[in-house]
């Protein structure tokens, strides 16, 4: 694991952002998702030590649970929502600035800097002062910030905010190679699916402040049974609605076919079905929830109950 919390509570005056939170993190991709308000942002700012909970415990790697700040900051690289930058920096002396308050020597934070920086697609505008960037660049500048020091973890607060399709496609690219190529957990606090389809192994899904579903994606997007996607020819085939114990067809307003397989079947009867009735399968995909099924079915099931959706599902997001 790299994160672990146990019944972790967050106020600010009055208002409970996070409400009794107990959560794991595997290592890997993770997205931590919810709508804007759900306290995504406030769990990644109690592990930062910018918020304190009232409650609960947090572990953070190997660390021990009295492990100040720093130490922890140490290990974790944190790239936030909003632009924050010296307007009168350039990218690699930001860059390199923020090595140094992670602790590293002049000369090694200088050496790092150059080298994310050429990570994330910048060493030719390293000199441009970070005022000038555009919005893209001006993310993966703040994404080589949370590089420099090299840790072992990142927290990345909807880094695809405000970017175009192109731009958001390369952030999502840069999150999939320090996942795959350079051994990175990343915990990715989005509420964009398509985001956290694109890069993520694990979920954990937030509303009003509570976990309400979480474990890994192919788990949550699973269903119980069995359930093809068929097209066939000719299009006007109609197949029996239970033409075996263990199939049951079901035609969607599609012109398609949903066949819902028991134990005992496979797809192999399911061509021979087909066959049996003068028909040729042109397409047969085994049916697999949207991650837009999950949330919205997790934060149904979740609001005003304590269950929290383990492996499976029991709102308006962007997709």
């Amino acid at each position: 694991m790299t994160v672990k919390l146990d019944n972790v509570v967050i106020r600010y005056g009055a208002h409970t952002a996070v409400d009794d939170v107990s959560v794991l993190f595997p290592q890997g991709a993770v997205g931590l998702l919810g709508r804007n308000g759900a306290g995504k942002s406030s769990i990644l700012k109690a592990l930062l030590g910018l918020v304190r909970p009232v409650s609960g415990q947090m572990q953070i790697l190997d660390l021990p649970q009295h492990a100040t700040p720093n130490e922890i900051r140490a290990r974790i690289g944190y790239m936030p929502e909003r632009d924050c930058y010296l307007p009168a920096l350039n990218g690699f002396e930001a860059v390199s600035l923020l090595g140094q308050l992670s602790g590293l020597p002049a000369h090694d934070a200088y050496r790092r800097a150059h080298e994310v920086l050429y990570l994330v697609g910048l060493e030719e505008q390293r000199y441009r002062l970070v005022s000038g960037y555009s919005t893209g660049m001006r993310q993966k500048v703040k994404l080589a910030t949370a590089l420099v020091h090299d840790p072992k973890v990142l927290f990345l607060d909807e880094p695809t905010n405000g970017l175009d399709p192109d731009g958001r496609y390369e952030m999502l690219e840069l999150v999939r190679e320090l996942c795959r190529d350079l051994g990175k957990s990343v915990i990715l606090s989005t509420h964009i699916l398509q985001d956290v389809e694109a890069v993520c192994d694990s979920v954990v899904v937030m509303e009003r402040g509570r976990v309400v579903a979480q474990g890994p994606l192919a788990e949550l997007t699973s269903t119980k049974d069995r359930v093809f996607l068929l097209q066939v020819e000719p299009p006007d085939l109609r197949l029996p609605v239970r033409a075996m114990p263990d199939l049951v067809c079901e035609l969607s307003a599609e012109g398609r076919y949903r066949v819902r397989a028991g134990l005992a079947a496979t797809a192999r009867d399911v061509f021979a079905l087909v066959q049996q009735h003068g028909g040729v399968v042109r397409e047969l995909t085994l049916y697999r929830r949207s991650l837009e099924e999950v949330f919205l079915g997790a934060v149904q099931a979740g609001v005003g109950q304590a269950g929290v959706v383990q492996g499976g599902a029991a709102a308006e997001v962007s997709v």
